[in-house]
């Protein structure tokens, strides 16, 4: 089966075909760094890793570059209310950002342009706007993209011009030719950051940033452009208008848009106090519980955040983990059936859920051969590793995922003692004391697993 990627400009699935055979160029709207990352933030992220990671297993040779806005207006508000230069600002949240992603799992792109590293490339494109008769410059020294002269725009939004100008307002202050109009250029302001210009002195628009760093990094045409579904519109269908209205050529040819997050079945925001950080999830569930919570929702699928998905999560790793525990090293064999269903999965447009069910199906087969032939075993769990790292998951040691867990309670040390307390009361034949050990150790939070070399045991 071919590859086939929903592509939200023609509102269909279709096969993929890169540009340039065994290659793919793919850019992805990263974070405005003015504060950490959240769960709609992590979801998008995961999601296109997921993307990156699969496209590489299936031996294309990837460019993945996912930008970071480190100027606009959230920026130099939160810098100035703090008092600090927003390069310190931006250079914190950066490096939170990337704590918070390795923690996820999250491999580095190839590349990871900062805005304010392109300005040269922005007002170059911005000139060729002017050239081109798609931006004007006011009196004021702002630089406007003029959308009625982009007969296209609309074209990804599914919007038309017509309809956003009757329902559009502006103030009678701005120097718009049209309400539509956006900034490319902002005029400096006292008390803001400002680059010169053939303009006068100042800064990017937000939407010109990501058009000047895709097409220096991926040329004027290339395969992929991801995000989250609220930035369709405008950013991304301005960055179509910029794009092509400065280069001439056709911008992207698949784009992607991940899913929202709610929280219990509502809209995640920080005014109905259900906004969550991924620190503060990872305050309470491993950063491997959260990354699966994310896969078992297609991306392209709200994504509905509650305690109870998080611990079915955790559950489901538990069993995965206990399906790979104690088996001897080997290479992958003996699933084909398996890794074939969790290939045509993901080649149904990146289809998670559908993925994971294929990894279930084979840990029942890998439980069901580990006693009567461990090397076989053996063989089948190291396929699951091998789809596991396909998602991101199962990399970690099973003894050591099954013995981590939640913090608090019993150390390893007094679990072990009460397991062997527990051995010495059953070989005295004290069934008793051996059920109410156990039984502790369940209130505890240990679960213990007798099998034929001996007892194990794991966190809930």
């Amino acid at each position: 089966m071919s590859l086939r990627i929903y592509n939200d400009l023609h509102n269909q699935k279709e096969a993929f075909q890169p540009i340039e055979p065994g290659k793919v160029r793919m850019y992805v709207c990263g974070m405005t760094v003015y504060d950490y990352c959240h769960l709609g933030h992590a979801r998008m992220i995961v999601v296109f890793d997921v993307v990156y990671r699969y496209l590489k297993a299936r031996g294309y040779d990837v460019t993945y570059v996912r930008n970071i806005t480190d100027i606009d207006d959230k920026i130099i508000q939160r810098a100035n209310e703090r008092g600090e230069p927003f390069t310190e600002l931006t250079q914190r949240f950066i490096d939170a950002m990337h704590e918070d992603l390795a923690a996820l799992g999250v491999q580095d792109p190839t590349m990871e342009p900062r805005a304010t590293e392109h300005i040269d490339e922005i007002l170059e494109m911005i000139q060729k706007l002017i050239d081109n008769d798609h931006a004007y410059v006011t009196d004021s020294g702002d630089v406007y993209y003029s959308v009625t002269s982009f007969p296209e725009y609309g074209k990804l939004s599914g919007k038309s011009i017509e309809d956003l100008q009757a329902g559009a307002r502006v103030e009678s202050s701005e120097e718009k030719r049209d309400p539509l109009d956006f900034a490319l250029w902002k005029a400096a302001k006292p008390g803001e950051p400002a680059w010169d210009s053939p303009w006068g002195k100042g800064r990017p628009g937000w939407h010109i940033e990501c058009s000047a760093m895709s097409t220096k990094a991926l040329g004027d045409t290339f395969d992929i452009h991801g995000g989250g579904a609220d930035l369709t519109f405008p950013h991304h269908e301005n960055e179509i208008a910029q794009s092509e209205g400065a280069t001439c050529h056709h911008f992207v040819n698949y784009w992607m848009h991940n899913g929202f997050v709610r929280v219990n079945d509502e809209k995640m925001s920080k005014s109905l106090g259900n906004f969550f950080t991924i620190r503060e999830i990872m305050q309470h569930y491993r950063p491997e519980e959260i990354r699966y919570f994310i896969l078992t929702s297609h991306y392209r699928s709200p994504l509905n955040y509650d305690e109870e998905h998080l611990i079915n999560a955790r559950q489901a790793l538990n069993r995965f983990y206990t399906a790979l525990r104690g088996l001897p090293e080997a290479e992958p064999g003996d699933a084909g059936q398996w890794l074939d269903a969790f290939n045509e999965a993901m080649d149904d447009d990146f289809n998670t859920p559908e993925a994971l069910a294929a990894m279930f199906e084979l840990v029942r087969e890998i439980n069901k051969a580990r006693e009567q032939d461990q090397r076989k075993a053996a063989r089948m769990a190291a396929t699951l590793k091998q789809m596991g790292a396909v998602l991101g998951i199962l990399q970690d040691d099973p003894e050591q995922w099954l013995r981590g867990g939640a913090e608090g309670g019993l150390s390893d040390e007094e679990i072990e003692t009460l397991i062997q307390q527990r051995l010495d009361a059953r070989q005295e034949k004290n069934w008793a004391e051996a059920d109410r050990i156990r039984d502790e150790l369940k209130e505890k939070g240990v679960i213990l697993e007798d099998g034929a070399g001996g007892t194990t045991w794991r966190r809930e």
